[in-house]
């Protein structure tokens, strides 16, 4: 279809009218030499004296107002809107949850390279890893120590995702671990949502030392909402103390809410992650790219430009056929 982006500059059409309806009319005085014997004068050059007329009379009149009509249209710049532009694609929203805890600075994780690391070093190589394998889902961000906190929410910003994981530290969220606490946030976070499968990735050592509710407990809940937990261990099963690794609590998670226990140092376990999130059902998501326009305007201004050029032409050429006439013979005496 097509539309006019400054529809307003059509109220403008009446304005010549108005000009000539209130607007007085322009008169000059000039001197004039008086001439009595006029009259001889034309009949000896052989023409008739008349009055000056306006060439053109009615349909020149109806010429400049189309014109008008013309360039106000181009004014009002007319354009052709093309069909939306959108793009469909499937999409899944998974949302992490991270320890922070002050149990996830323990070093007994061997990176790639072969050097000791913390468990969150590793976890986070593992979450770059991770978003950069679900290019086309919605990833969110918790966070939890002490306490569980929303880093991100669900979002394809993929960059902005692995800034912030970039920003996460050690201790930032309290040095315990409330691992149930983790779980119900995400459930509130995921209540409105009208995905089918809800979907929670965990990564911890699985050590609960300070949450409101228990992690089992907090696994039934997620799993009556509908919400799948896979569970991510980190660290060494032999460690003591705070260092502690349950790994026994993230496998019960994993069951109660019919999700899948991996370890994160075994890189095999982790590509079956991915192959597991690909039997997600994914929704279609409809994103609006931009909704092409055409202009026009130069359509009603190339007519108008036309027209006038037409009207002047037929207007030189009507006064030179006046003007030329026959020859005139002169009288024999």
């Amino acid at each position: 279809m097509w539309q006019l982006d400054y529809p307003w500059l059509m109220l403008l059409l009446p304005l010549p009218w108005l000009v000539w309806r209130y607007c007085t009319e322009y008169r000059e005085s000039r001197s004039a030499v008086r001439v009595p014997f006029f009259g001889a004068l034309s009949q000896a050059v052989g023409q008739e004296p008349g009055q000056a007329t306006a060439r053109g009379g009615r349909w020149q009149l109806l010429i400049n107002l189309v014109v008008w009509l013309l360039i106000l249209l181009a004014c009002a710049r007319p354009v052709y809107v093309e069909k939306p532009i959108e793009h469909t694609q499937p999409t899944r929203d998974l949302m992490l949850a991270i320890d922070i805890s002050q149990s996830m600075q323990t070093r007994d994780y061997t990176s790639l390279s072969g050097e000791q690391t913390d468990r969150l070093s590793a976890v986070k190589d593992v979450v770059r890893d991770f978003i950069a394998e679900r290019k086309d889902d919605r990833i969110g961000l918790i966070v939890f120590g002490t306490g569980a906190y929303p880093q991100a929410p669900l979002t394809l910003d993929h960059s902005s995702l692995n800034l912030l994981l970039d920003e996460v530290g050690i201790g930032m969220a309290g040095p315990n671990t409330a691992l149930g606490d983790a779980i119900g946030l995400t459930i509130k976070l995921l209540d409105n949502a009208k995905e089918q499968e809800k979907v929670l990735i965990l990564l911890t050592d699985g050590n609960d030392t300070g949450s409101a509710i228990t992690p089992d407990h907090a696994a039934d809940l997620a799993a009556s909402k509908g919400i799948v937990v896979h569970t991510i261990g980190i660290g060494d099963p032999e460690a003591t103390g705070e260092s502690k690794v349950d790994l026994q609590t993230l496998q019960n998670i994993a069951d109660i809410t019919h999700g899948r226990f991996f370890r994160a140092d075994d890189r095999t376990a982790l590509k079956q992650v991915y192959d597991t999130l690909d039997q997600i059902t994914p929704h279609k998501v409809k994103t609006f790219s931009h909704q092409p326009k055409r202009d026009l305007f130069w359509w009603p201004l190339g007519a108008a430009l036309l027209l006038l050029a037409l009207a002047q032409s037929l207007a030189a050429l009507s006064a030179r056929m006046t003007t030329s006439g026959p020859p005139r013979q002169q009288k024999e005496r």
